[in-house]
């Protein structure tokens, strides 16, 4: 078991310094020069210069990329063009706020989909399968920008139960911060919450043919007991895989809710930071994005000798 641990951890490394490598290659590849945005309309060409000096952009690729990634490595992703505040404070601050996102929706959709998919695995082919399948394929088919806009519609416009544009901290105020997190949660769930139904339905099929199964029930085990104690820990593995894969994904797909719901998040500073190549910005959230994700598979992996006794082994 610690063996499996550390070479996963170790396996993460070169992982992340590729990923680097990748994000800086791409940025440079972007047209557009920063100095130039930062200095505006002035154009002058001293000026110019002297930025372009001062932010390192007059050194060799690899130079640049040996001081960026030497400043990574102590903290240091430089200072925002668009704000002027030093990138990893604006990139924690932001964050904070796409995590309560993410998490909650991940937290929702784990503890409808296990049950559902377990539900139509026990009950296959009958009305609560066919159910959960026709969500199942309504969720997966409708894109999180539309079903937002739809929710703003009919609960902001139409309803004006819950506020549509915004944000307020929990922190601040509890419930006004809640009523602004209901529909992005909502919206960014619903099609990750019928990818995991959808595993977990076809995952517990599988499980539930065989043979230790058939035996448990033989021994006059209920199908509860069955259900839950021999086939969910085993039908979990696979969804488990997904849940990693699917926090990156609800990271990409914040960008999107964000910008619908112009919440101060990570991945709505991220596409502000595109559209006015603010260097430091992109590269520092890309690259937390990444981090995020290694670690969160690294989790995942690190997770699959509880479900599965051959990893231990």
């Amino acid at each position: 078991m610690i063996t499996y641990a550390v070479n996963r951890i170790l396996m993460s490394i070169p992982t992340l310094f590729i990923v680097s490598v990748i994000v800086f290659a791409l940025m440079r590849m972007v047209p557009g020069d920063p100095a130039a945005v930062m200095v505006g309309d002035l154009q002058d060409p001293t000026v110019l210069e002297d930025l372009r000096n001062e932010m390192g952009l007059d050194e060799p690729i690899f130079v640049q990329f040996t001081i960026w990634i030497s400043d990574v490595v102590q903290g240091e992703l430089g200072t925002s063009i668009m704000t002027g505040e030093p990138v990893l404070e604006a990139l924690v601050s932001r964050f904070a706020v796409t995590a309560q996102i993410v998490l909650v929706s991940v937290a929702i959709a784990i503890m409808v989909a296990v049950p559902a998919g377990l539900l139509a695995a026990a009950r296959q082919n009958s009305r609560s399968d066919l159910a959960v399948v026709g969500f199942v394929i309504l969720g997966v088919s409708l894109p999180s920008f539309w079903v937002g806009i739809l929710l703003i519609l009919i609960f902001g416009v139409e309803l004006q139960w819950l506020p549509t544009i915004g944000y307020v901290s929990v922190a601040e105020n509890l419930w006004l911060g809640v009523q602004y997190l209901i529909l992005p949660i909502f919206a960014l769930l619903l099609g990750e919450m019928a990818t995991l139904t959808r595993m977990m339905r076809s995952s517990t099929i599988e499980v539930l043919r065989l043979e230790y199964i058939m035996h448990a029930r033989a021994k006059g085990l209920s199908e509860q007991k069955v259900l839950w104690r021999h086939a969910m820990p085993n039908s979990f593995g696979p969804v488990l895989t997904i849940i990693g894969l699917m926090l990156g994904h609800m990271l990409g797909g914040a960008v999107v809710i964000e910008t619908v719901f112009t919440l101060p998040g990570l991945g709505r500073f991220l596409a502000e930071g595109i559209y006015a190549r603010d260097y430091p910005v992109v590269q520092g959230a890309l690259l937390l994005v990444a981090f995020i994700y290694v670690s969160v598979n690294l989790l995942v992996d690190l997770l699959y000798p509880v479900f599965d006794p051959k990893v231990r082994l």
